[in-house]
């Protein structure tokens, strides 16, 4: 069992104290990993800050749903939020900097996600930043500025809101470690700076996660810190995670799935002339009888003269479950010829990936 504490003002020695106990046994000069979690980051500037506790509805009780609900951010976090409240018949709003959603991700996939959002209903804000936020008597009141490029900036009041979430990104909780004393290289925001092993600037010591700073997901945690485990205590010296080709979800409604490259990477890194990329767009047959129609978007992504696919991203129903199958095959080197040899399942959206031309 570990346990840890942080240092204060008064500790000269140690900036962290760890507690290692295993029957009774109290272990010293052994390997410390560093476990602390990254932290959520409200927005900086905002003039009139107030606490907001959300309520949480009894399970013995008819569901909750907020009347009025305001998300911030453009990432996966704020898109999965926006997309539930707003399904589950709250008056949704999402409140982003630029134009499109999931910036960092393939064009495709910010476009069309942006679409759907709002296709679905829900109230897109963009080049917005949130000015003030007020309590009233019936909720809140959000004043927002809207600064559309080419246009005078103009500001306006979401009132009545009972749900305002924050979704703008997240700082390492490394503050007040004072990581510093032990010799530990920190990065300009605060996160860890390890080697391909999940070795940290002093011996002995690791680190694995968000708090690294890259590919913050909870399975790339998992896989980091087994990986080390099998170096540490296995004997399996090369034992290191490949950060490369991590197939990552949203659930978004629709799902999007994602892996490799995108298009505008590829073209940085190869060469516009030695990349090419396939595309569909169309409407899955669950939707052949109903009114309201969700798109499908997918793109191959190739380099060289092989074809080798080096990315790939879709958006559509089942995508979140058909990305794992793909994501091998392209940790494999699949080209785009292994593709078009695959026999398509008809009918399933994935025989569009075997099929593109």
């Amino acid at each position: 069992m570990a346990q840890h504490r942080r240092a204060n003002s008064s500790d000269q020695d140690s900036a962290v104290y760890l507690h290692l106990k295993d029957k009774g046994h109290t272990f010293e000069d052994c390997n410390v990993n560093i476990l602390a979690k990254e932290h959520d980051c409200f927005k900086r500037g905002v003039k009139e800050a107030i606490y907001v506790k959300i309520k949480k509805p009894s399970l013995n009780r008819d569901f909750y749903v907020f009347r009025r609900s305001v998300i911030v951010g453009a990432g996966y976090i704020a898109v999965e939020i926006a997309g539930i409240l707003s399904a589950l018949g709250s008056k949704a709003a999402l409140l982003i900097r630029q134009d499109k959603v999931l910036r960092t991700f393939d064009s495709i996939i910010s476009t069309n996600c942006t679409e759907e959002l709002e296709s679905a209903g829900l109230d897109v804000w963009k080049y917005a930043q949130v000015k003030s936020v007020k309590k009233s008597a019936t909720g809140l009141e959000i004043s927002v500025q809207c600064s559309m490029p080419g246009r005078k900036p103009t500001v306006r009041t979401i009132q009545d809101v009972d749900c305002l979430l924050w979704a703008i990104g997240r700082d390492p909780n490394t503050e007040d470690l004072r990581l510093d004393t032990l010799g530990l290289q920190l990065d300009k925001k605060g996160h860890i700076i390890v080697d391909q092993f999940q070795n940290t600037s002093r011996k002995g010591i690791y680190a694995v996660g968000d708090v690294c700073g890259k590919a913050l997901l909870t399975p790339v945690a998992i896989a980091a810190g087994r990986r080390l485990s099998h170096r540490l205590f296995e004997g399996q010296e090369d034992s290191k995670l490949d950060y490369n080709n991590i197939p990552t979800v949203v659930f978004s409604h629709p799902p999007i799935g994602t892996v490799g490259l995108t298009e505008e990477q590829a073209v940085i890194a190869n060469g516009r002339e030695n990349v090419k990329v396939y595309t569909t767009t169309f409407s899955p047959m669950y939707h052949a009888i109903t009114r309201r129609k969700t798109k499908c978007v997918m793109k191959l992504v190739c380099i060289g003269k092989d074809e080798k696919v080096v990315g790939l991203h879709m958006q559509g129903l089942g995508c979140d479950e058909m990305l794992q199958g793909f994501a091998v095959a392209i940790n494999m080197g699949a080209t785009k010829k292994d593709f078009d040899n695959t026999v398509a399942i008809h009918p399933t959206s994935s025989e569009e990936l075997v099929t593109l031309r």
